[in-house]
């Protein structure tokens, strides 16, 4: 059996050659790129079809969106209506970070805040962010300031409830290993709980970004019609269903790459020991 499982292996060229070497059609299937340009390929052929059916009048094909997405681009209306997105996006995102891993962390280490704080994330990640973004409006008016909030109630939680994780699930064999060695608190803490907590950490920043990009479209769309929530909504009041569809695939397309990005880092600064395994 082994053998014939042998054979058909060298028949698709995966099994090595005689002097070890693999050949190029089983280095081309074990590169996970490959795979995933083949789904987005595969995810674009159903998508065209699917609108040539068409499933609804209201579906356009990919090749209609990919033209108005060039469109946009090219007369600039896409690009602006960005430089009013990101603005609360950043904002929301950085200020998030900075207190979101503050929170977390300080909740592993103190009870105390564990017991006062974490509780409120907890409802604050259950809860229908939605329904509070009338009450935000109602307190913080219109602008920037109540879309970046809009986006932290998104991230925040996710952030702080992370951090406090990985700081309570430190492995308590180091712990334990820099006790034995008379080390002292602080040591224990900047050498062995926040490197071990900190794969997590960033797991959980990876998590609080994608919320971020929901937390913006809901205030674009619910706070005030600006930047990529008035594009979806002046296009959809029009009919004009494949700039709607290219305005929404846009800002996926652009959290799927900052996803990505910040996988990367992770990969290359807190997880080498994964870096192969992920090319």
């Amino acid at each position: 059996m082994a053998n014939e499982v042998g054979t058909e292996r060298e028949a698709f060229g995966l099994a090595p050659t005689a002097t070890g070497q693999r050949t190029v059609a089983a280095r081309f299937v074990d590169r996970p790129v490959v795979w995933r340009l083949l789904s987005i390929i595969l995810f674009a052929l159903i998508w065209e079809i699917a609108g040539r059916v068409p499933v609804s009048f209201a579906f356009p094909t990919f090749s209609a969106t990919a033209v108005a997405f060039a469109e946009m681009m090219v007369s600039g209306e896409l690009p602006k209506a960005y430089l009013s997105t990101l603005q609360p996006l950043i904002l929301g995102i950085v200020l998030s970070t900075v207190l979101g891993v503050g929170l977390g962390i300080l909740c592993g280490l103190w009870r105390p805040g564990e017991f006062m704080a974490i509780p409120i994330f907890i409802v604050l990640q259950a809860a229908p962010v939605a329904a509070f973004i009338p009450l935000v409006t109602f307190v913080y008016g219109i602008g920037i300031a109540a879309k970046t909030l809009a986006v932290m109630l998104l991230a925040l939680p996710v952030i702080v409830l992370n951090s406090y994780k990985a700081v309570r699930n430190v492995n308590a064999s180091l712990l334990d290993m820099c006790r034995s060695f008379l080390g002292s608190q602080r040591q224990a803490i900047m050498k062995i709980m926040l490197p071990d907590a900190s794969p997590v950490i960033f797991a959980g920043l990876r998590l609080g970004v994608a919320a971020g990009f929901v937390g913006v479209v809901l205030a674009e769309l619910l706070i005030t019609p600006t930047g990529i929530g008035d594009l979806i909504t002046f296009h959809r009041s029009r009919a004009d269903y494949a700039e709607m569809y290219a305005t929404i695939a846009s800002i996926i397309a652009l959290s799927t790459v900052t996803l990505i990005a910040l996988q990367w880092a992770e990969l290359r600064f807190l997880r080498p020991e994964k870096r192969s395994a992920a090319r």
